[in-house]
């Protein structure tokens, strides 16, 4: 139990130091929910808002640099829990999209398992998502928010 505790401390520490900045915003991820049941993680986060300094670019062009950011996030917290929860073999990733006073928006998901020692040579951020196993939508750059399924 402790060790798991440790193991988790650890994991919210590298989420706060390597995510505070992202490449492409400098906006900070805001975590909202971190679950370790048994050998599975479910994590929840809402995305970086655009960069204070993309606000003067045309509206494509800062949602596509937003959505980036998104992606490129989603990929790094998945490395980032398998790398440092051992135990788990599995992980239910959510991310939201916070816009004004609207509720949130999810706009990737994905359920995934531990991966296997593979060098992809892949140079495309959004192939590299979908093979990380994340499903998204995009539309001419934009992540168009999911539909939520009711259980």
């Amino acid at each position: 139990m402790i060790k798991q505790l440790c193991d988790m401390r650890n994991v919210i520490t590298r989420l706060r130091v390597q995510l505070r900045f992202g490449r492409l915003s400098r906006a900070p991820l805001r975590l909202l929910r971190l679950e370790w049941r048994g050998g599975h993680v479910d994590c929840d986060w809402i995305a970086r808002v655009q960069d204070e300094w993309d606000r003067g670019l045309p509206r494509h062009l800062s949602e596509g640099q937003t959505a980036l950011q998104a992606l490129e996030d989603a990929i790094v917290v998945r490395e980032l829990l398998f790398y440092a929860l051992h135990d788990i073999s599995s992980a239910t990733f959510r991310v939201y999209r916070q816009v004004a006073d609207e509720p949130p928006q999810l706009i990737i998901t994905g359920t995934v398992t531990r991966p296997e020692p593979v060098r992809w040579n892949v140079r495309s951020l959004v192939m590299q998502a979908k093979l990380c196993g994340f499903h998204f939508c995009l539309d001419d750059g934009k992540l168009v928010a999911l539909q939520v399924e009711e259980q």
